[in-house]
């Protein structure tokens, strides 16, 4: 005869256990991001309690399911901010995170190679543009992936995690024009990424609502790091009229700019105001700290890796994209101009 097996617990007995509703037990299982961290640990605790097993993680004993995160890079707090609200989140849905940078070419192998090879249960890219030959590998190894910050829109079927680039600028140019300047330069990355163009349609509607003039010539493009945003706000001091305040689109950029504004003798603010974009917390570190753009980097992470353990459980996710606020933090870095 058959060992006899204890009926697997109720959601209502779990709801019970942890004083909450069953759709608050059903919102955890769910990696629903709107519920408390005191609320996820105290239904987590009676989980584990009442040996409940959750669709698609295995038992208390067995092996944790590892997922991967994949990133273009792993140098910089961008990285680190994103991949500490990953792996939080996995934590709490009993999973591993294996991160590793997406190297291609050379004598290895490149990232999909490693990660199909070891073996996944799904995958996070973040600033990784994904090629449809990789994509249709990873479909063929029915291995989920979800796409933070994507480079380009994502194919039908790929579910992305990114902010509200457009609504970022627009509140940063904004804040700039309500303290009076009109000639204000943008210094932004590559024009054929998705976010880029996010943010300059909303620097562009920022001008457009107050009235002021679109130069071209203000808009400049580079890379994210510090020599070119640097290299870029020398190009705009060197301008017959140049800007007198600056919406760079990358906190790691303007802080190469404060170097070249402090080489040109400038003094922010009181020669030219400055706001960022990403809300690093160099931010805070530079002297006046920089006024900039929050995006919520570990909240992404976190929804990215709750997003991925729908997908892995077989859940289809109610939306292709996944879009959070950015708010403006207000520092020393900007004044009304004189």
């Amino acid at each position: 005869m058959a060992a006899h097996q204890s009926p697997r617990p109720t959601l209502a007995r779990i709801a019970a256990a942890a004083g909450v509703s069953v759709s608050t037990v059903s919102k955890v299982l769910n990696g629903r991001d709107d519920v408390s961290d005191a609320t996820r640990r105290r239904v987590d605790a009676a989980l584990r309690r009442h040996g409940y097993v959750r669709r698609g993680v295995p038992a208390l004993g067995a092996a944790p399911r590892t997922v991967d995160l994949v990133m273009g890079s792993l140098d910089g707090s961008w990285q680190a901010s994103v991949a500490s609200g990953m792996e939080e989140a996995a934590y709490e849905a009993g999973l591993h995170v294996v991160i590793s940078a997406a190297r291609q070419g050379g004598h290895g192998p490149d990232w999909l190679d490693r990660i199909l090879e070891r073996g996944t249960a799904g995958v996070v890219l973040g600033l990784v543009e994904p090629t449809a030959e990789q994509l249709a590998r990873l479909a063929g190894a029915e291995v989920p992936c979800v796409v933070i910050d994507p480079l380009s829109d994502p194919p039908p079927g790929v579910t992305s995690v990114g902010t509200s680039n457009w609504a970022g600028a627009y509140e940063a140019t904004m804040h700039l024009l309500e303290r009076g300047h009109r000639r204000i330069g943008l210094v932004t990355g590559p024009p054929q990424h998705l976010f880029a163009q996010a943010r300059i349609a909303g620097y562009h509607s920022a001008l457009a609502a107050a009235g002021a003039e679109a130069d071209p010539d203000l808009v400049r493009h580079g890379t994210y790091d510090r020599a070119s945003g640097g290299a870029l706000v020398r190009a705009l001091l060197a301008l017959p009229d140049p800007p007198t305040a600056l919406f760079v689109c990358s906190d790691h950029m303007a802080i190469g700019g404060y170097e070249a504004l402090a080489g040109a003798g400038l003094r922010v603010p009181e020669d030219i105001s400055v706001v960022g974009f990403d809300d690093l917390p160099e931010a805070e570190w530079v002297s006046p700290p920089l006024t900039t753009v929050r995006q919520p980097l570990k909240e992404m992470g976190g929804n990215a890796l709750r997003v991925l353990a729908r997908l892995i459980a077989g859940e289809t996710p109610q939306t292709a994209r996944i879009e959070l606020a950015t708010t403006l933090v207000v520092r020393g870095s900007t004044r009304p101009r004189d």
